[in-house]
């Protein structure tokens, strides 16, 4: 036991506020209305007791801290008799302290070394750092008045929690701090007020309450006599299982929260050599995904990676613990053990000397696995594994939120990407699946689905296309082809320094023709046949070479790391080509992807993008999308207006990105304008919609043969940057369009004279016209006319 004193708050003075004595008047008074009920044995231990404290040299029991190690026998005997006799003062955390917990005067092996070695770094939840020592002692003492006089308990949390870091394991520790009050009186100056709690609390509400209560109840009127009585709880098991709980409901990406459940699960098993790896079992067409960024928190998937083990491997390892998943423990994994064992082996390799596996179910069904694992022996006893059983309930809601979150995914991809259902016709083909399923539960046979058609629906078509991009792609074939054609000269010349043979000279000469050949024109055809002489040809000539004469290693790998298509110099145009139109087809379509979830706010409509060297869509609007809404042209005439601002704005956009481009482009923006219904139906076979009827499919040809169309009498591409083409049959459907290009002029969206063009004749199709504006693109630099 300690006498030592135990400055809580050093050198700030907080109890000031209110008038504190250390008293042991009211235990004397508690033991005095004890013996007129105690047994007799009992009553003679409290008389000692009271013998002792009469020994006390103080007016009304009232001492000085500091004169309290004379009374140590007196103190031992006060904690026999308010402690239970099987408390060992070497585990049980307890302490006396001043009335306000200022100054421990008091207390057992067990909380004076946990006071003293983790003072400085444990703090109490809710409290900041800056402030908590003075909050914390208002509360409490509000709390103990309020408790008393008004019998009031609600307004501050009654349990305070202690937490720390442990230094050495860095493990997270909590402790329930109690504070035992039986031992104070309280006196008041004056009349105590009376309180209406209904108001204060609305006002506590604000996180003013210590400034309520300090108006209503000034502390000087107080005085406090007595003792406090402190016990610490170890409640780091509970804490790190709600932890782990609040993980689950707090965070809706499990990703993110694996780091916190792994962190709470160390908590849990107390031992800072345990390494925790958690695995959900996702898979794909009942074949396991071990690519997800779900499984990197698996030691064992990382410590594949790192070792190359091929996926195959993987695989059949994993499935094989599916198929019969038990828990798997080894304690100290030996090279004896690793030599027949696949997963031991790469465990080992690891430098991971114990693992143990642990399936999670969710249901009944398996989930995943936890796994536990540590670079030193490792016993794995029910003691632990009593002490994780709590969690595994939680971690297999966990995996199942990943599993669920995972097919989720793949399936939006498919209904986005492939199936074309979205939210505006899914209706159509639930009822198409309700009646097939009807089928099949009142006929013998197999009943044919039904056929998903929308009729009298109004088209429209945009296309914003990247200009010239079979040109751009030739010209950076040549280049790249000429730049590998050099460097291959360049690298043979320098091998025949070193080596003598005329085969050499023969590539050489071969090399010089190439570079000829591709001078004025290459095409995609070159570059297959460039590709079989150098894989027939020049590839096994080289690897040869550098195996049997290693100084010319250098200027070997020179050329072979120039070839690489990911990072080589022999692609570098290319890539650059790629990336520029890789950027402005994705931030094009991701535009179109936004835009249209708010054109379906104001009507429901089918809205399906697809790309080509740029980006198409198809938009079909009218009443048999939506039966239960009324439609109204109005929608299809907002639509228009929204179809022609869409273009200037995904103008803007593209004209904007050339400055982040290596290889900079410009878009070319066109409208197919069609002012009559049509229908249009789901094929089974190719999963998409497409149009019906002969006079239907008129509109589908133009569609597709439009892209590339001259207007009339000249040589001139109907599209180009920095204009919209909206391409027309009748001179009807042009009149609605202009009125809305004037709008969107006055709005400073378009600029200029506006061109009325008739277009040459197509494969099937004559008597086009078309509309041409141009886009005002502000501050955005004006793209040149291409022909």
């Amino acid at each position: 036991m300690h006498t030592e004193i135990l400055e809580i708050n050093q050198d700030q003075c907080v109890v000031c506020q209110v008038e504190t004595r250390l008293s042991f008047k009211p235990l004397v008074e508690h033991l005095q209305e004890r013996l007129k009920t105690e047994h007799p044995i009992k009553a003679q231990f409290y008389k000692f007791l009271l013998e002792k404290l009469s020994e006390l040299q103080a007016t009304d029991y009232i001492v000085k801290v500091a004169d309290l190690e004379r009374y140590q026998e007196m103190l031992v005997l006060i904690y026999t008799i308010l402690t239970p006799l099987v408390a060992s003062e070497k585990e049980f955390f307890w302490a006396m302290s001043t009335p306000v917990p200022d100054k421990i005067f008091f207390s057992t092996d067990a909380f004076y070394n946990f006071y003293t070695n983790n003072a400085e770094v444990a703090h109490v939840e809710g409290f900041e750092e800056t402030d908590h020592i003075e909050k914390k002692q208002l509360q409490f003492i509000y709390q103990l008045i309020l408790k008393r006089f008004y019998n009031f308990t609600s307004v501050f949390k009654d349990e305070k929690v202690l937490t720390y870091t442990d230094p050495v394991s860095h493990l997270n520790k909590y402790f329930s701090i109690h504070a035992d009050t039986s031992f104070i009186n309280i006196f008041v100056d004056g009349e105590l007020p009376v309180l209406d709690f209904e108001k204060i609390g609305e006002q506590m509400h604000e996180g003013r309450e210590l400034e309520i209560l300090a108006d209503i109840l000034p502390l000087h009127h107080f005085r406090l006599e007595g003792f406090t009585i402190l016990t610490l709880t170890d409640i780091t098991m509970t804490r790190a299982i709600d932890n782990l709980r609040s993980v689950l409901v707090e965070h809706a990406d499990e990703r993110a929260a694996y780091p916190l459940v792994i962190q709470s699960l160390k908590t849990l098993a107390g031992n800072a050599e345990i390494e925790f790896g958690i695995m959900p079992f996702l898979t794909l067409n009942d074949k396991l995904v071990f690519d997800s960024d779900d499984c990197k928190d698996s030691v064992l998937m990382d410590a594949a990676s790192k070792a190359g083990i091929a996926d195959e491997v993987m695989y059949a390892l994993v499935e094989e613990y599916r198929k019969n998943p038990r828990p798997i423990i080894y304690t100290k994994i030996t090279d004896e053990k690793a030599v027949d064992n696949v997963m031991l082996r790469i465990i080992k390799q690891a430098g991971i000397c114990a693992y143990t596996l642990i399936p999670i179910y969710y249901n009944k069904k398996l989930a995943g696995a936890m796994e536990l694992h540590s670079t030193k022996e490792l016993i794995i006893d029910e003691v632990l594994l009593s002490k994780l059983q709590r969690a595994l309930p939680l971690l297999a809601q966990l995996f199942q939120y990943s599993i669920d979150r995972f097919n989720s995914a793949i399936d939006s991809i498919l209904k986005d990407k492939f199936t074309a259902l979205q939210p505006s016709v899914q209706w159509k083909f639930n009822e198409v699946a309700l009646n097939y399923l009807r089928g099949l539960k009142n006929s013998d046979r197999l009943p044919v689905i039904d056929t998903v058609v929308f009729e009298n629906m109004y088209p429209l078509f945009g296309a914003i296309d990247i200009r010239n991009s079979t040109i751009e792609r030739n010209i950076a074939l040549q280049e790249d082809l000429s730049q590998l054609l050099n460097t291959l000269c360049d690298a043979l010349v320098a091998v025949k320094k070193h080596v003598d043979m005329n085969l050499i000279d023969k590539l050489i000469y071969n090399v010089k023709e190439w570079k000829v050949r591709i001078s004025d024109y290459t095409n995609s055809n070159d570059e297959v046949m460039l590709r079989a002489f150098l894989d027939n040809e020049v590839d096994p000539l080289l690897k040869h070479i550098r195996s049997g004469h290693p100084v010319t290693a250098a200027v070997i790998n020179e050329y072979f790391n120039s070839v690489r298509e990911e990072s080589g110099i022999a692609y570098q145009k290319r890539r650059e080509l790629e990336a520029s139109m890789q950027l402005i087809n994705t931030s094009v379509s991701h535009y179109l992807e936004k835009a249209q979830a708010m054109l379906q706010k104001s009507y429901p409509c089918y809205f399906s993008k697809f790309r080509t060297d740029g980006v198409e869509y198809d938009i079909y609007i009218g009443q048999s999308i939506a039966p239960e809404m009324p439609f109204n042209e109005v929608y299809l005439k907002n639509l228009r207006l929204w179809q022609i601002r869409s273009m200037v704005e995904i103008a803007r956009l593209t004209a904007g990105l050339s400055k982040n481009m290596i290889k900079p482009l410009h878009t070319t923006h066109m409208i197919f304008i069609h002012s009559n219904p049509i229908n249009i139906s789901f094929r089974n076979d190719e999963r998409r919609f497409d149009v019906e009827g002969a006079y239907n499919i008129r509109y589908e040809v133009v569609k597709k043969r439009i892209d590339k169309v001259l207007v009339k009498g000249t040589a001139e591409r109907l599209t180009q940057p920095g204009k919209i083409a909206l391409v027309y049959f009748n001179q009807n459907e042009a009149g609605e369009y202009l009125e809305y290009i004037q709008y969107l002029q006055e709005q400073g969206y378009l600029t200029g004279a506006v061109e009325q063009l008739d277009l040459e004749e197509l494969q099937g199709v004559s008597g086009l016209k078309a509309l041409r504006t141009t886009v005002n693109y502000v501050d955005a630099e004006l793209p040149e006319s291409i022909d």
